[in-house]
């Protein structure tokens, strides 16, 4: 039973976040909204929506290793395996300085979570002074974006209507669109419910420590609406697309998603989590930054490696 339930809660994530996308991509092409706003904010807040119910839930559970775990897991999946995914199906140019200023926040957003380890909690006064970050961020960020060259604006409209291609059908009405989003919203609420029933109850029957379970299968599935737009971005040859995706996924993660949670409920930071997986993905975020700087693109054999890591990591946190 609760194989079937995970199976269901995995199915249901990720077509429900591919839902939202799709939904959500699809309102702010009939809203008018900015480039920066769909990119960053409506695909990177949508493909983390599993993360945020999934770390809710888990949190409201009493669960804290699973829904720190799923924060940290998924954001060395995105860097590692949905970079690596994508790097090796089509190399990815990252020539636009924007994506290094997102490299830069996810560092300072990761030495952020890694610091408060010191604290061994994250509580209501942590939520919110990663909530005001996030908004500061997001404010520099459009102010950039206005201040940016008509160049720069129309390559960001072509981004925009590559990815709104490749999510969500031009044709689409308004009214279906908001369809989308409300029936990804619902998939994404059971997919998160059967998820953590099911991997909590495994956990606790196998002898498997939640924080585990929470670093692997359950960001792994939480991380599928990223690896699905990795796919079809590598196939269009947007690599933009992917790095964006993953950069604001991983920025939304650590600021949105655990000070939203930390604000319903106090989440623990203490043992193998806190002593040592946050830091992986501070390694991550760090790593990143000089591929990104120096080459200006992430190819093959690099991304080769990157998967590598990761198997590497998945295969240590289950023989440790």
């Amino acid at each position: 039973m609760d194989i079937i339930l995970i199976i269901s809660g995995l199915v249901l994530l990720f077509f429900g976040g591919e839902g939202l996308v799709r939904g959500s991509v699809g309102i702010a092409e009939r809203m008018g909204i900015s480039t920066l706003l769909v990119s960053l904010v409506v695909i990177g807040f949508g493909t983390s929506m599993p993360e945020l119910l999934v770390c809710v839930q888990a949190a409201l559970s009493g669960h804290s290793d699973l829904a720190l775990g799923n924060v940290v897991g998924s954001n060395i999946a995105n860097t590692f395996l949905i970079l690596g995914v994508g790097a090796v199906l089509a190399p990815m140019v990252c020539s636009k300085d924007v994506i290094l200023r997102d490299s830069v926040a996810v560092i300072v957003a990761s030495a952020m979570l890694a610091a408060l380890t010191f604290f061994e909690v994250i509580d209501w006064r942590a939520g919110i002074i990663m909530l005001l970050a996030l908004c500061a961020y997001l404010y520099t960020a459009y102010r950039l974006e206005k201040s940016a060259t008509a160049k720069e604006r129309s390559e960001n409209a072509e981004i925009k209507k590559d990815v709104a291609d490749d999510m969500s059908e031009p044709q689409d009405s308004f009214t279906k669109a908001i369809i989308l989003v409300i029936i990804g919203l619902i998939a994404l609420v059971a997919g998160a419910n059967f998820l953590v029933s099911g991997a909590s109850s495994i956990a606790r029957s196998f002898g498997i420590s939640e924080a585990v379970i929470g670093l692997s299968l359950v960001a792994l599935g939480t991380s599928l609406p990223e690896l699905a737009t990795a796919v079809i971005a590598s196939i269009k040859g947007q690599s933009d697309v992917i790095i964006g995706n993953v950069l604001g996924s991983n920025l939304f993660n650590i600021l949105s998603i655990l000070g939203t949670t930390a604000l319903i409920a106090p989440l623990s930071m203490g043992g193998r989590i806190a002593e040592f997986d946050v830091w992986i993905m501070l390694g991550s975020a760090v790593m990143l930054y000089p591929v990104i700087r120096i080459g200006r693109n992430i190819n093959r054999l690099e991304g080769a490696a990157f998967l590598t890591i990761y198997a590497g990591y998945i295969a240590f946190m289950y023989v440790s």
